[in-house]
Protein backbone atom coordinates (compact mmCIF):
# COMPACT_ATOMS: atom_id res chain seq x y z
CA UNK A 1 0.00 0.00 0.00
CA UNK A 2 1.10 3.37 -0.90
CA UNK A 3 0.89 6.08 1.65
CA UNK A 4 0.08 9.72 0.80
CA UNK A 5 2.25 12.12 2.02
CA UNK A 6 2.95 16.00 2.48
CA UNK A 7 4.85 17.90 -0.23
CA UNK A 8 8.42 19.10 1.60
CA UNK A 9 8.85 22.57 1.48
CA UNK A 10 11.54 22.57 -0.72
CA UNK A 11 9.24 20.96 -3.45
CA UNK A 12 6.72 23.68 -3.28
CA UNK A 13 9.44 25.93 -3.39
CA UNK A 14 11.14 24.04 -6.46
CA UNK A 15 7.17 23.68 -8.18
CA UNK A 16 6.63 27.39 -6.89
CA UNK A 17 9.96 28.77 -8.79
CA UNK A 18 9.09 26.64 -12.00
CA UNK A 19 5.63 27.50 -12.40
CA UNK A 20 7.12 31.83 -11.93
CA UNK A 21 9.76 31.32 -14.45
CA UNK A 22 7.28 29.59 -16.92
CA UNK A 23 5.23 32.39 -16.62
CA UNK A 24 7.64 35.01 -16.44
CA UNK A 25 9.48 33.85 -19.96
CA UNK A 26 6.09 34.39 -22.41
CA UNK A 27 5.80 37.54 -20.67
CA UNK A 28 8.96 39.10 -22.04
CA UNK A 29 9.06 37.22 -25.68
CA UNK A 30 5.56 39.09 -26.58
CA UNK A 31 6.18 42.23 -26.10
CA UNK A 32 6.17 42.58 -29.47
CA UNK A 33 2.91 40.34 -30.08
CA UNK A 34 -0.64 41.23 -30.86
CA UNK A 35 0.38 42.07 -34.64
CA UNK A 36 -3.41 41.40 -35.50
CA UNK A 37 -4.73 44.72 -33.44
CA UNK A 38 -1.96 46.52 -34.61
CA UNK A 39 -3.22 45.62 -38.61
CA UNK A 40 -6.54 46.97 -37.83
CA UNK A 41 -7.99 50.51 -39.80
CA UNK A 42 -7.05 53.28 -37.34
CA UNK A 43 -10.08 55.61 -36.28
CA UNK A 44 -12.95 56.19 -34.45
CA UNK A 45 -14.45 52.64 -33.82
CA UNK A 46 -18.22 52.13 -32.47
CA UNK A 47 -18.70 49.27 -29.76
CA UNK A 48 -22.30 47.66 -30.20
CA UNK A 49 -22.79 45.43 -27.29
CA UNK A 50 -25.16 42.48 -28.11
CA UNK A 51 -27.41 42.97 -24.46
CA UNK A 52 -28.55 46.64 -26.24
CA UNK A 53 -26.68 48.46 -23.84
CA UNK A 54 -25.38 51.38 -25.12
CA UNK A 55 -23.41 52.07 -28.14
CA UNK A 56 -19.61 53.30 -26.71
CA UNK A 57 -17.13 55.18 -29.56
CA UNK A 58 -13.30 54.94 -29.30
CA UNK A 59 -10.52 56.46 -31.22
CA UNK A 60 -8.56 52.83 -32.01
CA UNK A 61 -4.33 54.07 -32.55
CA UNK A 62 -2.99 50.84 -31.84
CA UNK A 63 -5.82 48.00 -31.79
CA UNK A 64 -5.18 47.20 -28.06
CA UNK A 65 -7.87 50.04 -27.09
CA UNK A 66 -10.25 47.00 -27.16
CA UNK A 67 -9.03 45.29 -24.92
CA UNK A 68 -9.75 46.36 -21.28
CA UNK A 69 -12.81 48.37 -22.83
CA UNK A 70 -14.47 47.70 -18.46
CA UNK A 71 -10.82 48.89 -17.37
CA UNK A 72 -9.71 52.07 -18.75
CA UNK A 73 -6.76 52.49 -16.29
CA UNK A 74 -3.35 52.48 -17.91
CA UNK A 75 -1.71 50.30 -14.86
CA UNK A 76 -2.96 47.04 -15.58
CA UNK A 77 -0.89 44.18 -16.37
CA UNK A 78 -1.31 42.06 -19.47
CA UNK A 79 -0.43 38.53 -20.14
CA UNK A 80 -1.08 37.16 -23.76
CA UNK A 81 -3.16 33.46 -23.92
CA UNK A 82 -3.31 33.50 -27.65
CA UNK A 83 -1.60 35.97 -30.95
CA UNK A 84 -3.13 34.60 -33.67
CA UNK A 85 -3.53 36.10 -36.98
CA UNK A 86 -7.05 36.18 -36.68
CA UNK A 87 -7.62 35.96 -32.69
CA UNK A 88 -6.26 37.56 -29.70
CA UNK A 89 -6.62 36.55 -25.84
CA UNK A 90 -5.51 38.91 -23.43
CA UNK A 91 -6.08 38.19 -19.64
CA UNK A 92 -5.44 41.87 -17.38
CA UNK A 93 -5.19 42.84 -13.93
CA UNK A 94 -5.43 46.09 -12.77
CA UNK A 95 -4.42 46.51 -9.26
CA UNK A 96 -7.42 47.93 -6.92
CA UNK A 97 -9.96 47.17 -9.55
CA UNK A 98 -9.92 43.92 -10.67
CA UNK A 99 -9.04 41.73 -13.79
CA UNK A 100 -10.64 40.70 -17.10
CA UNK A 101 -10.25 38.16 -19.91
CA UNK A 102 -10.55 39.20 -23.27
CA UNK A 103 -11.42 37.55 -26.82
CA UNK A 104 -10.94 39.37 -29.77
CA UNK A 105 -11.72 37.94 -33.34
CA UNK A 106 -11.12 39.61 -36.67
CA UNK A 107 -13.55 39.67 -39.60
CA UNK A 108 -11.77 42.46 -41.29
CA UNK A 109 -9.46 45.52 -40.75
CA UNK A 110 -12.90 47.29 -39.63
CA UNK A 111 -14.79 44.52 -37.96
CA UNK A 112 -14.54 42.54 -34.71
CA UNK A 113 -16.50 40.65 -32.56
CA UNK A 114 -15.53 41.09 -28.70
CA UNK A 115 -15.99 38.87 -25.89
CA UNK A 116 -14.81 40.15 -22.11
CA UNK A 117 -15.33 38.78 -18.68
CA UNK A 118 -13.61 40.01 -15.34
CA UNK A 119 -14.17 41.91 -11.93
CA UNK A 120 -14.78 45.47 -12.41
CA UNK A 121 -15.51 48.11 -9.60
CA UNK A 122 -16.17 45.06 -7.31
CA UNK A 123 -18.68 43.58 -9.73
CA UNK A 124 -18.55 40.85 -12.43
CA UNK A 125 -19.12 41.31 -15.91
CA UNK A 126 -19.46 39.71 -18.80
CA UNK A 127 -20.66 40.87 -22.29
CA UNK A 128 -20.39 40.26 -26.39
CA UNK A 129 -19.88 42.88 -28.71
CA UNK A 130 -19.38 44.05 -32.62
CA UNK A 131 -16.63 46.43 -32.91
CA UNK A 132 -16.87 48.93 -36.16
CA UNK A 133 -14.87 51.09 -37.75
CA UNK A 134 -17.19 54.32 -38.07
CA UNK A 135 -14.81 56.95 -38.92
CA UNK A 136 -12.03 59.22 -38.21
CA UNK A 137 -10.63 60.54 -34.64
Amino acid sequence: MIKNRAPSPIGIAAAVGMIALGLALPVAAQSDGLAMLNGLTKGEWTVKHRDGSADKKICVRTGQELIQLRHSEGDCSRFVVEDAASKVTVQYTCPGNGYGRTDIRKETGGLVQIESQGIANGLPFQFAAEARRTGSC
